[in-house]
Formats: C-alpha cells, structure tokens, sequence
C-alpha cells in the first residue's frame, strides 16, 4: 500500500501570491522572487534576513487548492496515512498545518533537512522503504528528490506553474492520485 508524501507549497496550498507577497513588502520585485528552494537560500540571495521574510510572511493567505482538503479528508476516511516534505520553514509550515487542521503522519521542514528537502528522512520517520512511497511534488526539485531517493513521483498538474517532463505521471486533479493508491475516487 503506497503512502502519499506531498510537498506543501504549490502542491497542497496554493501558495506562490503569499510567498511572493512578504518578499514584495520587503522591496523586493515581484518578478525577482523563485519558488521551490529552501526559504533561508532564497533570502539569502536576495539579500535579506530570514527573520524579516517570516515577520512579513500572512500565514493566512495561502489555501489549498481545490480538491486537496477533499482528498485529505479520503485519505483520513479511508484509514490511510500521508507525509509532508518541504522546503518551508517549520514556523510557517506547522502554523498552516494547525490552521487548516491538517495532521500528517509526519511533516518535515527546512530546519529537519539541514538544507534542500530530502525523501530518505520523511521515509525513514514513517518505517517506508522508497517502494512503499509515492510524492507528490510541482517542481524539477521535486522530481529529482523523488529520483534521488527512488521514490514514485507524480506532478501535481493543478498547479498552472508546474511543468511535465516527458514519463511524468501528471495528476490533473488531486483526487487523482486516488486510483494510484490503488483507492477509488470518491
């Protein structure tokens, strides 16, 4: 039985406005600001402190995107756990996480990585081997952390940013991923 880890940002939540929006109060252009990296790399680059990006962060702004609670919520039914894998900072992660009442079997952040999201510690927490997961991901880190951990990846093809690679599988709505779960929709 595959258990399904997600990545947070782009994948559960649509979260690009609200990410974008702490960098924008903070003067930096909107068009300047990328996703999918560990938020300290990103202040980093764009030369600021980690602690004023959070200070700015809404952590309220972010909401799933359509479908996704509806598929937590099968997956909660159904008796079947989930992970979290992010880049996110722990701050904001669990914050969201008890705002929207979400309550992963595990979720992990930047700070638990020491660095870049990796698979072989969300694994290692839930007693998986890497055949035992799916992750569920909207970026090329997303895909080559699932490749580097030998984890099933499927594209969150929801998200309008995400891009298909040829072989992706592409999941055009959340309550997809279901039937890979071997689970039926609905």
């Amino acid at each position: 039985m595959l258990v399904p880890i997600f990545d947070l940002d782009g994948t559960l939540l649509d979260s690009d406005a609200a990410l974008a929006d702490a960098f924008v109060a903070l003067g930096v252009a909107a068009e300047s600001v990328t996703f999918g990296h560990v938020l300290a790399d990103e202040c980093a680059r764009l030369g600021l402190s980690l602690e004023a990006y959070l200070d700015a962060y809404d952590h309220t702004a972010a909401l799933p995107f359509p479908g996704i609670e509806e598929l937590l919520a099968a997956l909660t039914r159904r008796g079947r756990c989930w992970g979290l894998c992010s880049n996110k900072h722990s701050s904001s992660g669990h914050r969201e996480l008890a705002r929207l009442g979400w309550q992963p079997a595990v979720a992990l952040f930047s700070e638990d990585f020491g660095g870049p999201k990796r698979l072989d510690l969300v694994l290692e927490t839930l007693g998986l081997d890497a055949a035992g997961a799916i992750f569920v991901g909207d970026t090329a880190h997303d895909r080559a952390c699932a490749a580097d951990a030998g984890v099933a990846f499927a594209l969150a093809g929801w998200n309008p940013r995400a891009v298909p690679l040829p072989g992706d599988t592409v999941l055009a709505d959340p309550a997809d991923l279901l039937p890979l779960l071997g689970e039926r929709p609905g």
